[in-house]
């Protein structure tokens, strides 16, 4: 199978599991080891603000700018107490992999230091917690038409609002909710 990275899963209306129920998945990585993305519209119930005084990261009354991205997605079920951050390059951040042309992930604290300053991105996307899919368990997946896929942009990652990104990337692919079929199987 071909790479899914830079792609974009979205769980078909059959997909039940409670992390993935009508969720979107960005794929920051996919190839013969498996799978690793960050779900990017399930809003926790904690502000990027919180989360960062919480950490001692800023100090109580921080405030980010306004039209700043002050929501924390969950990224996925897996090691969700560790911070994952989407977002656009920066230069001088050592731990961050580069993954696009117009996309970075970083994993150190380095990144949310930043948020708020001059330095921080122009886009960003924090997650607790990612997604990961073992060899050959995303294919098995697909397989079972439990996802749809669509190339990634950067419009539906960082300027739709989290909770109309399933709705807009069925959209990116030309149908809507009502479109999809709640059966599985196959003919």
């Amino acid at each position: 199978m071909q790479s899914l990275t830079d792609h974009l899963l979205i769980a078909m209306p059959s997909l039940q599991d409670p992390y993935f129920k009508r969720s979107v998945v960005y794929l920051c990585e996919h190839n013969d080891e498996g799978a690793m993305g960050l779900i990017i519209n399930q809003v926790l119930d904690i502000s990027l603000e919180k989360l960062l005084t919480t950490l001692e990261l800023k100090e109580e009354g921080f405030s980010l700018s306004r039209g700043s991205n002050n929501q924390v997605m969950l990224g996925g079920p897996v090691n969700n107490d560790r911070g994952f951050v989407l977002h656009s390059p920066i230069a001088g951040l050592p731990s961050s992999h580069l993954l696009t042309d117009q996309l970075m992930l970083t994993t150190s604290k380095d990144i949310l230091l930043s948020l708020g300053t001059e330095q921080q991105p122009q886009h960003y996307l924090v997650a607790l917690g990612y997604a990961g899919w073992s060899p050959g368990q995303l294919e098995q997946e697909l397989a079972e038409n439990s996802w749809l896929t669509v190339p990634a942009n950067q419009q539906l990652l960082f300027e739709v609002p989290a909770q109309l990104r399933w709705q807009q990337a069925l959209a990116n692919l030309g149908v809507t909710a009502a479109q999809l079929s709640t059966e599985v199987g196959h003919a």
